[in-house]
């Protein structure tokens, strides 16, 4: 059947919301920040199916493959309303190789997803090379990924983020509950803020208080909006290097401070029968906190949906307690002992928080 009269040439993937022309724009503009990412083990380049990593089985015993798969969240719609796109990236490779380490894993590449209700080459670019830098803090290769424009389905300004990533550990090197002990020291390591989580709370409370995300709110030493959007604190090398100095006799766990709070994540790597007791007055809850807490979030919510300036924390020997400290400190990392593992004979795993905030 021939086409209606005039309507040769209606018709366009562009025209239907999916600009090619755009998303090759994108490639070449993020494509020397992908490839900075690239390790030893890395086969090919970007742009093909499939990403291609060669590990080197000779290196191992018994290796264990770990993979994480995580996202950004609303974060994300602070950085549309502030039209800052290029720290996303980091939040989203540092919320999976932070995953990652947690039970020992060195993360060895990692694969993005995008989607977008329009692809902007230089927005799509500035994400990816977020990415790319997240990847070069951890270590990763970013072996390939995926852009999708999702006209139909997203509005044009919208975007979201996802990532798989993979990591290899020995494994009878797994770290985890099963090494935690009675007497154990909780070494803190500090947060560089909000991190990933609890933002639709955040963005909450900045819309209904009608703070200015350009101003500067007394405590803070800059802008709110700067706070909000400082990156993710990567963990994972500074976690491998502690292992390495200290070995698995050292270092017993991890937990990655995520949605659920310091409690909530602690416990994870509590056995049965033991707490985690974790003293607040080892540490300052930080400005921003207080501030949402000054608009109306009680301290309960903020211990929930909050880091509250504890980012990661590792259960250690005791006697490695204060070496692990100098280390990570060493390293750019602040970290202090937070508290100690206790018996809790009978009772579940459980972690808690005492005392007050300095």
């Amino acid at each position: 059947m021939s086409a209606p009269s005039g309507s040769a040439g209606r018709f366009t993937y562009a025209a239907s919301g999916v600009d090619i022309d755009a998303g090759e724009r994108a490639v070449t503009l993020m494509r020397s920040a992908v490839e900075r990412t690239n390790r030893p083990e890395v086969v090919g380049g970007l742009g093909g199916f499939a990403g291609l990593f060669a590990l080197d089985v000779t290196k191992y015993r018994r290796p264990l493959l770990a993979s994480s798969t995580d996202g950004v969240g609303t974060k994300i719609a602070l950085a549309r309303q502030l039209d800052r796109h290029d720290t996303v990236g980091i939040d989203l490779v540092a919320m999976v190789v932070d995953d990652l380490v947690a039970c020992g894993a060195e993360p060895l590449f990692l694969q993005d997803y995008v989607a977008c209700g329009r692809v902007v080459p230089e927005r799509i670019a500035a994400i990816v090379t977020g990415i790319a830098e997240g990847c070069t803090r951890s270590g990763a290769a970013l072996v390939g990924g995926e852009t999708a424009e999702h006209g139909d389905l997203m509005a044009p300004e919208d975007y979201d983020l996802a990532a798989t990533a993979v990591g290899v550990v020995e494994a009878d090197a797994v770290l985890g509950p099963a090494r935690v002990r009675p007497g154990d020291a909780v070494v803190a390591m500090a947060s560089s803020g909000f991190h990933s989580n609890g933002y639709s709370l955040v963005r909450r409370v900045v819309a209904d208080a009608g703070l200015d995300l350009a101003a500067t709110p007394t405590g803070l030493d800059r802008p709110l909006g700067d706070v909000l959007l400082e990156p993710t604190r990567i963990y994972a090398l500074d976690c491998l290097a502690l292992v390495a100095e200290l070995g698995t006799d050292g270092v017993h766990a991890f937990a990655h401070i995520t949605g659920g709070g310091l409690a909530g994540n602690t416990v994870r790597v509590v056995p049965e029968g033991l707490e985690a007791v974790l003293d607040r007055g080892t540490w300052a809850l930080p400005p921003a906190v207080r501030l949402l807490e000054e608009q109306g979030v009680p301290r309960e919510e903020s211990e929930r949906a909050f880091n509250c300036g504890v980012g990661m924390v590792a259960a250690l020997a005791p006697a490695d307690a204060d070496r692990a400290v100098s280390l990570l400190t060493a390293r750019g990392v602040p970290a202090w002992i937070a508290g100690t593992v206790q018996e809790s004979p009978g009772r579940a795993a459980s972690a808690r928080l005492v005392g007050t905030y300095r």
